[in-house]
């Protein structure tokens, strides 16, 4: 059955191709939505981006198909058109009658009183508006075409029972077979028990032979740093395998995913000689407008921003011995242009080959702009993405729709992915008790 779809303003700034994804239904833009759209469009952020992206692409549909006022064929046998009311609309209880939101609500209960035989449902990414259209009488949905389901978001880690025979072949030969009939996706970690429960290895699948392979993670650590916990050898044995090309790592906070991350950034590029340089970023996106304030020039104004990335280079490269290896600090490392941390803001445009590119705060990225930074990754780089998709800063994404969920969901089980949850916090007791019980 046909419907009725009024969008809000943030789906198209979220996802300007959203137009063409209502497949057979009729798709309504208030011309309010056309008017916020053009607020946003000279901005410099991903959301200015996809301001003019969505603009592009509604005039490409009129040139092509004529009035979008009239109505457009779009989809599999849909229509879009933009809403022009004749006058502004104006709820007749006790709300705030020049908004922006309560325009475009009114709209969506125009569509529905006038068609009432067929479903009008308002679509947003906005919580409160969704309630405030459901108080209001309206059928409101999220926006969830690139919703990922986070209740079924894989660990990366998985449990298999083999005899003690099985076990004594895999430490002694560093591999086995995998046991037939077990669905494992490529450079899936694996827990190996015997069926006494009584001893355990790990591994990791390795789809291209069909073994599971022990890990090979130092055992004396790297660059000061040793796996506390089986999910931290995991992951290691991820960051160090120069095959697998994207690494995403998610977990609560204090469960080591930057400060691993970066240790193996620093092996593979300055001791190892592996890539070129590593270069560490982060968003800077919920920073928004009070960067402009901080004082300074624009190094200056970031320095809070980073400011965790030099924590963790600053520890890592006294635990390491840097001073023994005649590096006084992360300094030595950016004049030789081994090491660059920089804002993720400045990646855009840029190729990148041969490097070690670590994105921390991963979950504040759209699924475009994670696939922009991937997508700047020349041959030989290494990109690994970090962050807990819980604990959001952006207000355009949750944790289904955040861009660290979509590459993990989206891109297991290719041979150059791997994935992993981390989920025991290792920086201390304290923190470890404010995570779980604050």
């Amino acid at each position: 059955m046909k419907k009725n779809y009024v969008v809000d303003t943030n789906v198209l700034l979220h996802d300007p191709f959203a137009i063409f994804k209502f497949e057979d239904n009729d798709l309504i833009i208030p011309i309010y939505v056309i008017e916020e759209i053009d607020q946003f469009k000279r901005e410099s952020t991903e959301r200015g981006r996809n301001a003019r992206t969505v603009t592009r692409l509604l005039d490409a549909e009129r040139a092509k198909n004529g009035s979008l006022q009239a109505g457009v064929p779009i989809g599999d046998g849909g229509t879009l058109r933009v809403h022009v009311p004749d006058q502004r609309p104006t709820l007749d209880i006790a709300l705030n009658p020049s908004s922006g939101d309560h325009a475009i609500l009114m709209t969506a209960i125009q569509f529905r009183d006038a068609t009432p035989e067929t479903p009008t449902i308002f679509v947003t990414m906005d919580v409160t508006l969704r309630i405030r259209a459901d108080a209001l009488g309206l059928t409101t949905e999220a926006y969830e075409n690139q919703a990922v389901d986070t209740d079924r978001l894989e660990t990366g880690i998985v449990e298999l029972f083999g005899t003690a025979a099985e076990l004594d072949s895999f430490f002694e030969k560093g591999a086995i077979k995998a046991p037939a009939g077990e669905k494992l996706y490529a450079n899936v970690s694996v827990i190996l028990r015997d069926e006494a429960k009584t001893r355990s290895a790990l591994g990791r699948y390795h789809a291209e032979s069909g073994e599971i392979r022990a890990l090979h993670v130092p055992r004396e650590g790297l660059v000061g740093v040793r796996p506390r916990n089986k999910e931290q050898s995991f992951a290691l044995d991820l960051l160090l395998d120069d095959s697998i090309r994207l690494v995403t790592i998610m977990g609560k906070a204090g469960t080591g995913k930057t400060l691993l991350a970066i240790a193996a950034g620093l092996k593979r590029t300055i001791e190892d000689g592996a890539f070129a340089r590593l270069l560490v970023s982060r968003p800077v996106m919920p920073l928004g407008r009070d960067l402009g304030f901080l004082p300074g020039d624009v190094n200056e104004k970031l320095n809070p921003w980073m400011q965790p990335i030099y924590d963790n280079l600053e520890f890592l490269l006294a635990a390491g011995g840097g001073k023994r290896r005649g590096i006084r600090g992360y300094d030595d490392l950016f004049h030789s242009g081994q090491l660059q941390v920089e804002p993720l803001t400045y990646i855009r445009g840029r190729s990148l080959p041969q490097q070690f590119v670590i994105v921390d705060e991963a979950q504040n990225l759209t699924p475009h702009e994670v696939k922009t930074v991937i997508t700047r990754c020349g041959e030989g780089t290494k990109i690994v993405l970090t962050g807990d998709p819980f604990q959001i800063d952006n207000p355009y994404v949750d944790s289904s729709t955040n861009g660290l969920s979509a590459s993990a969901d989206r891109l297991r089980g290719e041979p150059i992915v791997g994935h992993i949850v981390l989920s025991r916090g290792e920086r201390s007791e304290l923190a470890n008790i404010a995570a779980n019980k604050l």
